[in-house]
């Protein structure tokens, strides 16, 4: 597999385990934990992970090289399966977000981390479903599933890193649907019951609705040749952000696709990306 070419500040464990069982089916994440010599110093900042697939693919190895770039940074990584189509459509994977993001703060401190430090980062639609945790941490629908042994902690997180986000799903399936993109067309109704669905669970209109509940620190990297989630989306969520008082950094890289960093891990553009990433998780977290 490439690798992201950033500096290696750590050694990295790597290793897989249970974070939820619905219905007897357990859901896996992977996690990557850098370590201190010694197991000495302070703590690490950590993420949970949100992969894209269009709702309705992929697993928690979709982002390995950059995750593991962010190990290798000094960040904790938690990269998380969560239920998808056909069996299960809007908002289960929002339930399961916002669980895994309670757990990974429940636990931080088993992986050299704090829950204050733990923050979010998510790719394309798992962006867009980290953002309705995030952006509605105590939504019933979201907050659903219970946390065992800590029933009374929440899915609020510090910051969060968004990369080529579906911020407008609605906006975006009229976009692919016009454009002909079977394919994409088909994961947005596999996942979504309707369009005024699309409209109900969508970051851009929650925003423009003025119904946000949280609005953390973030950063959003989009690539200017991405015809999945087009630049313009990006530049609205991010005027919406602002408007609505959040702060926001938008970073954008000439003549890259979608899911650039994932696709060519060894590209500068990846590099230049992840190292921005890298330095907002360290910067932002609180006391890290």
């Amino acid at each position: 597999m490439a690798e992201v070419a950033i500096e290696k500040r750590f050694e990295i464990e790597v290793r897989d385990l249970e974070y939820q069982r619905t219905d007897g089916v357990p859901l896996l994440a992977r996690l990557y934990r850098p370590i201190r010599p010694g197991n000495s110093g302070g703590s690490f900042p950590a993420v949970i992970d949100v992969h894209g697939g269009a709702w309705a693919s992929g697993d928690r190895l979709n982002n390995a090289p950059l995750d593991e770039a962010l190990a290798k940074s000094g960040i904790v990584v938690l990269a998380i399966d969560f239920r998808m189509p056909p069996q299960h459509r809007y908002p289960a994977s929002i339930a399961d977000v916002n669980l895994a993001t309670r757990w990974l703060k429940n636990h931080a401190e088993e992986f050299g981390s704090r829950r204050e430090l733990v923050g979010g980062l998510g790719t394309s639609s798992g962006a867009h479903q980290l953002l309705l945790s995030v952006l509605k941490p105590s939504d019933p629908r979201y907050a659903a599933l219970r946390l065992a042994g800590a029933p009374a902690e929440d899915a609020s997180l510090p910051y969060i890193v968004l990369c080529w986000p579906i911020s407008d799903p609605l906006a975006r399936y009229r976009m692919v649907r016009e454009k002909g993109n079977t394919r994409l067309v088909e994961s947005h109704d596999a996942y979504w019951n309707s369009e005024a669905e699309m409209g109900e669970g969508n970051p851009q209109l929650i925003l423009e609705r003025g119904e946000a509940g949280a609005l953390p620190p973030a950063i959003l990297v989009q690539g200017l040749a991405d015809d999945n989630v087009t630049p313009d989306m990006a530049d609205r969520f991010a005027a919406a952000y602002r408007a609505r008082g959040g702060e926001l950094e938008l970073h954008k890289f000439d003549a890259q696709p979608h899911t650039f960093i994932v696709r060519d891990p060894a590209s500068d553009a990846s590099r230049r990306a992840t190292e921005l990433i890298r330095d907002f998780v360290l910067k932002r977290a609180p006391g890290g």
